[in-house]
């Protein structure tokens, strides 16, 4: 089969990146004997003709090829090939009936063609499904529950497949796609749903599969869970996880129905002139990518079925993060973060469980994810506040005062998540490790994301981030020590004895053309106010600059650092036309009375249909205009809020600002209020607890 590529016109066709000439190579490397070579064609094959999913005519293309390579049963990459196989069925299947477009812009039938291809392979799938070999198993078992349409023969099968297998991760699997099969076939339903039912109720079970089957049958009819459910999963879950027996290293992480290597056997090496933060960052991302337990994937899931019902939710993970499995333990940590970053509500008792049963000394891999967690929870962690402030305590006493930077990758991670955790709360007990990194300059650049929360210790860390930031060599594209991050937290701490090395920061960032970071500097300098006004010379010619984010940041600040209303409200006026109007628009607010003749501008600019553009116009509008452009503020401002929630806090703010003249957004406050769900897709916890602060001043105040 694989010599009839060259039969084929893979010219004529395209694929993410262009003309498809190279899949017929990546298909014949596929089956090297050379897993390096096997592995580059796989991911040249996924990153173009399968790019985040998507079915290209190639791809379709490829399908008899991938299907004769899967049938061979000695070829190298089989279980990778039937891997592809499932991907590309799955994205057709479900996609088949929708109108899509190739990369020439002319509509594509490509879904639906490669659609009707693995369908008709279906019954390989259920070859494969038997294959001696468990990995080609695994590989293919979704398949019966995606590509077979006889929805009686596909219920059949599985249950074959389930009496016939062993491996828990296997029949897991086999359960899981009994569910798929019940939502994709109406006349498959009564029949998978009932398999499940009698699997859940099955005392002679094993836990494992009764809880799969519990969690799956949920999932089929969420609307029909019932108090019960959620007890008998926990009743299940300490089946499957009993207590290690005396003597065993919970260290070891070993699971109950197997051992799990948590820890990395090593800290990888750092690419040389990588900055440490990316390196950390794709380290980081393998990490969170780890599963250490077997029924995490089956808990994800059960989660995502019960959705809303947080109560029961956090019974569960607290039933997890007691477990006395450690890999069911650290798996919990994500699951619990999700969901106090998700939901709403008095979240003390998982905070508490991240705390006392996961910031382990003697486990650093489980702790580092456990402080790195309550860190992102800011301010939500704050009842962990003394927990963390032990452990950094302890692991000081026990490690010496430079723990910060011990050599030991695992302990030094875990000392450094505690810290910043406990910096992000502004307890001042995390200084002494932010001085040691900053002196030792020993992973400085972690220390520095948490620098400015320490306001009261401006006197120590203002010199000593000073002198990081005079010498960045800003000369070099990706330097070892983020500007921007150093300028900022300057800027929170808020200490006048700042402004020379900033402005030093704004001239060496200008000479150098980086002209964002030269920006960000001067939104620095301009928060010192008038304190700043020795960096006026460094920053009036920048407000002639070509660049006009630079130029923007510039006039804004001259405002700041002069307040001269008459020199730059005719320069923001002139910015309002460019991309940067909201930054003009935001110093012109501050201005305030004086830059009146920003107005007529200004009322135009609120009935646009941006909603960003709204906030801050309508914004402005108040603190120049005040109560005569009430209603034009307040109905810019609540139509912005509706369109995109993502704008609430910035809307909130103005609605604070305007005391009683906000009395007639209560009922859309209290709506918010009432919301379970925290707001805004892309907000963060610490911008959702700031908007539920002030709505709940506003209400106090107009109640």
């Amino acid at each position: 089969m694989i010599n009839r590529l060259d039969s084929i016109d893979w010219s004529s066709m395209s694929h993410a990146y262009g003309p498809a000439i190279d899949v017929p190579v990546w298909l014949r490397e596929m089956s090297s004997a050379d897993p390096d070579i096997r592995e580059k064609a796989f991911s040249g094959f996924y990153s173009a003709a399968h790019h985040q999913g998507d079915v290209y005519t190639c791809t379709t293309a490829s399908l008899p090829f991938l299907f004769a390579m899967a049938d061979d049963p000695v070829a190298p990459g089989r279980v990778s090939v039937i891997g592809l196989l499932l991907s590309i069925g799955r994205e057709a299947v479900s996609r088949c009936d929708g109108i899509y477009f190739g990369p020439d812009g002319t509509e594509s039938a490509s879904y639906a063609d490669s659609a009707a291809v693995v369908r008709k392979h279906a019954d390989d799938f259920v070859r494969y499904a038997a294959d001696p070999d468990p990995l080609v198993r695994r590989a293919a078992i979704e398949g019966l529950g995606l590509f077979l349409d006889d929805g009686d023969r596909a219920v059949e099968i599985l249950r074959g497949r389930l009496l016939a297998t062993s491996g828990i991760l296997e029949r897991l699997l086999v359960i899981r796609t009994m569910a798929d099969l019940a939502l994709r076939l109406p006349t498959a339903r009564t029949a998978a749903t009932a398999w499940l039912d009698t699997l859940a109720g099955d005392t002679a079970a094993s836990a494992d599969i009764r809880l799969a089957a519990l969690v799956h049958r949920a999932r089929c009819a969420p609307q029909d869970i019932g108090d019960d459910v959620v007890p008998t999963a926990i009743d299940l879950l300490r089946e499957i996880t009993p207590a290690p027996k005396s003597g065993t290293n919970n260290a070891e992480c070993q699971s109950g129905s197997g051992g799990c290597a948590c820890a990395p056997a090593a800290e990888p090496a750092t690419a040389q002139d990588v900055p440490p933060q990316i390196a950390a960052a794709f380290d980081d991302l393998d990490r969170h990518n780890r599963v250490h337990a077997p029924t995490t994937s089956l808990l994800r899931t059960f989660h995502t079925v019960l959705d809303a019902r947080v109560p029961e939710r956090a019974a569960l993970l607290a039933e997890q993060l007691c477990s006395p499995d450690p890999a069911t333990r650290y798996d919990a940590i994500r699951m619990a973060r999700d969901l106090i970053s998700t939901w709403r509500g008095d979240h003390t008792g998982l905070v508490m469980l991240l705390a006392n049963n996961c910031l382990l000394p003697e486990d650093p891999y489980t702790a580092t994810a456990a402080a790195e967690s309550l860190g992102s929870l800011t301010p939500v962690s704050e009842p962990a506040r003394e927990a963390l402030a032990s452990h950094v305590a302890a692991q000081r006493t026990m490690h010496g005062p430079d723990v910060w930077a011990t050599p030991r990758p695992l302990l030094r991670r875990a000392h450094q998540e505690a810290v910043m955790a406990l910096a992000r709360l502004g307890d001042p007990r995390a200084l002494p490790d932010l001085l040691t990194a900053l002196d030792g300059d020993t992973d400085a650049w972690r220390a520095v994301q948490v620098a400015g929360r320490l306001g009261p210790a401006a006197g120590e860390l203002v010199p000593r981030l000073s002198q990081h930031l005079a010498r960045i060599d800003f000369s070099e594209e990706w330097p070892q020590m983020s500007a921007g991050a150093l300028v900022s937290a300057l800027a929170e701490l808020g200490d006048p004895a700042a402004v020379p090395a900033i402005t030093g920061a704004v001239t060496a960032a200008v000479r150098h053309e980086q002209w964002r970071t030269a920006a960000l500097a001067l939104e620095s300098l301009a928060s010192f106010g008038t304190a700043a006004a020795s960096a006026v010379e460094t920053v009036r010619p920048l407000a002639e600059a070509d660049d006009l984010g630079l130029r923007a940041a510039a006039t804004a600040a001259l405002w700041e650092l002069e307040r001269d209303p008459e020199n730059a409200v005719p320069r923001l006026n002139d910015l309002l036309d460019s991309y940067r109007h909201n930054v003009a628009t935001d110093a012109l607010g501050r201005i305030g009375p004086p830059a009146a003749s920003a107005l007529p501008r200004l009322r135009k600019s609120v009935a646009v249909d941006d909603p960003w553009t709204r906030v801050h116009a309508a914004a402005a509008l108040w603190e120049i205009g005040g109560e005569a452009e009430v209603p034009r503020v307040m109905q810019a401002l609540l139509a912005a809020w509706d369109k995109n929630d993502a704008t609430s806090n910035h809307v909130l703010a103005c609605l604070n600002r305007m005391g009683p003249a906000a009395a007639p957004a209560l009922p859309r406050i209290r709506a918010e209020l009432s919301l379970p769900r925290r707001s805004g897709r892309f907000k963060s916890i610490t911008c959702d607890e700031e908007l539920q602060n002030t709505c709940r001043t506003i209400m106090a105040r107009l109640t």
